[in-house]
């Protein structure tokens, strides 16, 4: 008797198992993916009968409704839109929607909510400035549940894990390059460049890295140097995470178009006349930005004086940006300078150039000769603190400040300290009559001694 059909049945039963197997397998794979931490599902999915779904949009720096009231122990769904201008996420314990474009529709699963807990948008910064969603629990319904893990901490801001001393920060380093602060001149009378904004991982002081939001790769941006009458045509590139922008105070340009936020994958370009000369700030203007500032994303446009106010000729120009340094909280350094220690003006460092104490002796001291006039640009881009800009050993025979001199090639008198507010500029120039090593401070000795410090060697 033949044996195919008892071959062909074992075949059969072979197929059907394995059939059953990746039917699982399926389902399985299914089942991870819905229930995957992001919560983030197609708003077409249709919630459980006995779901709480609620509809949630956006108004400029908040959510709608910003609060909502259940019943512990319910079961609650968010259909987020994002009628905002800018990207946005909503948070809710461990739960979250994931970044939202504007006009998107995402569905949260937030699960069972047993006790109040606040929601959130967990893009820096916009927490702080209003972004919460409150979900309120009748509590007396939720007695006898446990709420281990309910919810996390969201709110208050957590100190660095450890601020380098000034012995650390001013140590030699094998391979330390300092920001070049050298000035050239101007040229041509059209400034046309294109600039990526971006979200980078950096050195921000010794042994200390976190995320920057970067202009062109560098904190601070490039710097932008002409002439009254010049034309300046900058295409901005967001190919960061988050919505970021450009205010040039260098422009007369209505901000509605110019100077609004940047999606991701987005550009614009921005063009204006210089009108006025002096040395003028730049920096993201998306909100909040003393966090944009504080995270690198600010620099300097430089406009000659002409006529009567020429500049003079020098032996070399040098331009510095003041700033603070917000370290970010530990264990949270890819999310950059803490939002709410920025908020509060809860600094841990100074720098020129976006790094402490770089252009000290030891690591990238500036040089000059016996004889030589320096010129040096200064602009403080906070965002919050004064500069009182020292040189010691040294008197300033020239100093321009926000757009006019004070002094110009004085030989019976001099200025020893040129003071400047956040979006405050000027020059000043001194002549080095004698060998030696020359410090330049913030004269606030304070911010001097934590990275307001650098060094000119003349020889």
């Amino acid at each position: 008797m033949s044996s195919a059909p008892v071959k062909q049945e074992h075949s059969e039963k072979q197929w059907a198992s394995w059939l059953i197997i990746i039917v699982a397998l399926l389902a399985v794979i299914g089942l991870a993916v819905f229930n995957s931490p992001t919560g983030r599902q197609d708003p077409a999915t249709v919630a459980s009968a006995d779901a709480v779904t609620v509809d949630v949009s956006v108004d400029g720096m908040a959510f709608v409704p910003s609060s909502i009231d259940v019943a512990a122990g319910s079961h609650l769904v968010v259909n987020f839109t994002n009628t905002g201008d800018q990207v946005h996420d909503l948070k809710i314990g461990r739960e979250e929607t994931g970044r939202v474009e504007p006009g998107e529709t995402v569905q949260l699963d937030a699960g069972v909510i047993e006790e109040s807990i606040e929601g959130y948008c967990t893009i820096a910064g916009h927490k702080m400035q209003g972004m919460t969603f409150m979900v309120n629990a009748d509590d007396s319904a939720s007695s006898g549940h446990d709420h281990a893990g309910a919810s996390e901490s969201t709110g208050s801001a957590g100190a660095p894990a450890k601020v380098p001393s000034a012995a650390e920060r001013m140590a030699a380093r094998e391979g330390f390059e300092a920001f070049d602060a050298s000035l050239a001149p101007a040229k041509g009378d059209l400034h046309e460049e294109t600039w990526v904004m971006t979200e980078e991982e950096m050195e921000v002081a010794p042994g200390v890295r976190q995320t920057r939001w970067l202009f062109n790769g560098q904190a601070p941006g490039p710097t932008l140097r002409g002439k009254v009458g010049d034309t300046f045509r900058i295409t901005i590139k967001n190919e960061g995470s988050m919505g970021h922008s450009v205010d040039f105070h260098a422009g007369e340009v209505n901000p509605d178009e110019n100077m609004k936020t940047i999606q991701p994958g987005e550009s614009l370009t921005y063009e204006f006349v210089a009108h006025r000369a002096g040395i003028w700030m730049y920096h993201c203007s998306t909100m909040p930005m003393s966090l944009h500032i504080a995270n690198g994303m600010a620099g300097a446009v430089i406009i000659d004086p002409r006529g009567e106010d020429a500049l003079a000729d020098v032996d070399a120009e040098y331009v510095m940006t003041a700033n603070e340094i917000f370290l970010a909280s530990a264990g949270k350094e890819a999310e950059g300078a803490d939002a709410q220690r920025v908020s509060d003006g809860d600094y841990d460092l100074t720098a020129f150039n976006y790094y402490p104490n770089q252009y000290d002796e030891g690591l990238a001291p500036l040089r000059a000769k016996v004889g030589d006039t320096v010129r040096i640009w200064l602009v403080n881009l906070g965002p919050d603190l004064p500069l009182s800009f020292h040189v010691v050993g040294e008197q300033f025979d020239t100093v321009y400040k926000e757009g006019a001199y004070l002094i110009k090639g004085a030989k019976d008198s001099g200025s020893q300290a040129l003071d400047l507010l956040p979006a405050q500029g000027g020059f000043v120039e001194m002549t080095f009559n004698e060998p030696g090593t020359y410090s330049f401070v913030n004269h606030l000795m304070t911010n001097a001694e934590k990275g307001q410090h650098g060094q000119f060697i003349v020889e």
